[in-house]
């Protein structure tokens, strides 16, 4: 008898051993997770993604900047190295194979950019500088004059042709510019060893800067060609995306395993209660526990959103950078007429002179009168006369004539796309005013030309009214949604067709695909946050999402209907006038 009781106070002792001990096991996975930590390593992702894209915007900005006195390009090197400083120090105290696998090889990436950069910035300001010296001092040597006056005829040729080759050289340097602008600078060289002091001294300081110019412009070049293969922002998209993916994965566990600790508790609790009265200030003590990390939950989730609207920024800036990729590529075409132009006129350019030169030669004669050598007034006439004819038999001047009006086609379509740049950000105008939407389409369309390459674009723009908004976050929707239907299509020819029309009191806008269309479990999670079709890589799952709170935010409305195989189309309604507490910051 002794012995079984012995053996039935074990056994219960064992129970109720393994009852608290599954207790505190799931009481240890229900234990709340520091976001903070999580949030400053997502802070510092973003972080990265932003100096990543703004060293792509000072690259491009310096290469079209010839001005060595504008504003000089930021130094992020040190801001990149800090940050990660930061996200080495992070992925110690975090527990993510996302970010440790990625962290060695994300880290070589931006320092090579930082230094290529770094790199880059210096050979663009050698660069800039030598043109500005070669320029200014050579207009100083023309302003000044040349002595003896034998030679003024022959510096002021090397002058001309110094003005014309250096800037098309520093905007182009193609081979045949390089040697034109080295051909000039040695004819300036050797010009110079007839001039008097001040001018000589002038025509040297032209020419160092000429030099300077040639050694810099290639290494800028090909920084500038390295600096834009070597982009870490798709890596940092997908490292985000996926220290997300585990974050959300680990409050999903909690969550979980939450509701595992109250079933459990509860039925703790009732066993307890059968078993004696005695138990019920555990049971107490027990749901307030319970209901502590609920609340700590609920907290971590709250952190979660604000990490969201952060991310939702940074989705801007991606757009930013894609935006000014598409402009970059436009204007390449137009960039190409007036580089062909130009190029041309350059090899008309030599016969003229020559001609110039020749009758200038031929008017001193002439008006030396009889005291000139008839002789040498015969082979001048002959010489300027048969350059003449030449140029009559080449059409020489008609050429030039058709070889300027294509450099201007080629400025006015660059000047169009930066107009339509203006209009799509609305630059120079109020963050709230009246917009006609139709405008907002035509700019949206121009700047994403790059994308519509392979598709047909159907335009029904009714007469509408114009609305009170934020034209550049309208503008941000119109850019998704096209931007969206244009990926669809895959590459396949496909049509794309844009509608407006009033509709009550706003107006709707139709953006119609003929893609492959939208699964329909996958309709009623589209504007979801973080929710992508796409590979991981190509796309964050958040431009949807961002279109979907503007509308709102502008009192309007988005709706999407779609057909698998047929195609998709999204509509978007905008009130005339917004509500009075909308919050429409562009």
């Amino acid at each position: 008898m002794k012995i079984s009781e012995s053996i039935q106070n074990a056994l219960l002792a064992l129970g109720a051993a393994a009852l608290v001990g599954a207790l505190f096991f799931l009481y240890n996975k229900t234990e709340a997770v520091d976001l903070r930590e999580r949030n400053e390593a997502l802070g510092t992702l973003r972080e990265l993604k932003e100096i990543d894209v703004r060293w792509d915007v000072d690259v491009l900005r310096a290469r079209l900047e010839t001005d060595p006195g504008s504003a000089p390009q930021i130094d992020r090197a040190p801001a990149a190295h800090k940050a990660l400083q930061n996200l080495a120090a992070a992925s110690k105290s975090i527990t993510s194979p996302a970010l440790s696998a990625a962290l060695p090889d994300l880290t070589k990436a931006i320092q090579q950019k930082a230094e290529l950069v770094g790199k880059f910035a210096a050979a663009s300001a050698a660069a800039k500088a030598g043109l500005d010296g070669l320029v200014r001092n050579s207009s100083e040597l023309a302003a000044q004059g040349a002595t003896p006056k034998a030679r003024a005829a022959t510096l002021e040729t090397t002058l001309t042709r110094l003005a014309s080759v250096a800037p098309l050289y520093y905007r182009q340097a193609e081979e045949a510019q390089q040697k034109a602008l080295e051909s000039a600078l040695g004819d300036l060289q050797s010009t110079a060893l007839a001039l008097t002091e001040i001018p000589r001294v002038k025509a040297e300081q032209a020419y160092n800067a000429g030099a300077l110019l040639l050694k810099n412009k290639p290494d800028e070049l090909e920084l500038a060609k390295q600096v834009g293969r070597l982009t870490s922002g798709p890596r940092l998209d997908a490292l985000t995306f996926a220290f997300m993916q585990e974050v959300e994965e680990t409050l999903h566990e909690k969550e979980r395993f939450r509701v595992y600790l109250i079933a459990y508790a509860t039925a703790l609790l009732i066993l307890l209660g059968y078993l004696g009265g005695n138990l019920r200030a555990a049971n107490v003590t027990l749901e307030h526990r319970v209901e502590e990390r609920t609340r700590e939950l609920s907290d971590a989730l709250k952190h979660l959103k604000e990490s969201e609207a952060q991310l939702i920024q940074s989705e801007k800036m991606s757009s930013l950078g894609q935006m000014v990729a598409g402009v970059a590529h436009e204007i390449n075409t137009p960039l190409a007429y007036v580089k062909n132009s130009l190029g041309a006129v350059a090899g008309k350019l030599p016969a003229l002179s020559d001609t110039v030169t020749h009758g200038e030669k031929l008017l001193a004669l002439l008006q030396a009168g009889s005291s000139a050598n008839p002789q040498d007034l015969s082979r001048e006439f002959a010489k300027v006369s048969g350059l003449i004819t030449q140029l009559q038999q080449h059409k020489t001047m008609e050429e030039l004539t058709g070889l300027v009006n294509d450099g201007l086609f080629g400025t006015n379509q660059m000047t169009e796309i930066v107009g339509n740049l203006k209009d799509f950000s609305r630059l120079d105008r109020s963050k709230v005013t009246r917009f006609n939407l139709n405008e907002g389409l035509a700019s949206t369309l121009m700047l994403a030309k790059h994308l519509l390459k392979s598709v047909s674009i159907d335009r029904k723009l009714g007469e509408i009214p114009a609305i009170v908004c934020s034209p550049s976050q309208i503008n941000q929707v119109f850019l998704n949604l096209v931007t969206n239907a244009a990926q669809a299509m895959e590459g396949a020819q496909g049509k794309i067709t844009l509608t407006t029309r009033a509709d009550g009191d706003g107006v709707m806008v139709e953006v119609a695909d003929t893609g492959k269309g939208i699964a329909p479990e996958n309709l009623q999670k589209i504007f979801d946050p973080f929710f992508s079709t796409k590979e991981i890589g190509k796309g964050t799952g958040l431009g949807l999402s961002i279109s979907y709170k503007i509308v709102e935010q502008h009192g309007g409305r988005i709706t999407v209907d779609s057909v698998v195989g047929s195609g998709t189309t999204f509509k978007v309604w905008l009130p005339l006038n917004p509500p009075a507490d909308a919050a429409l910051d562009a």
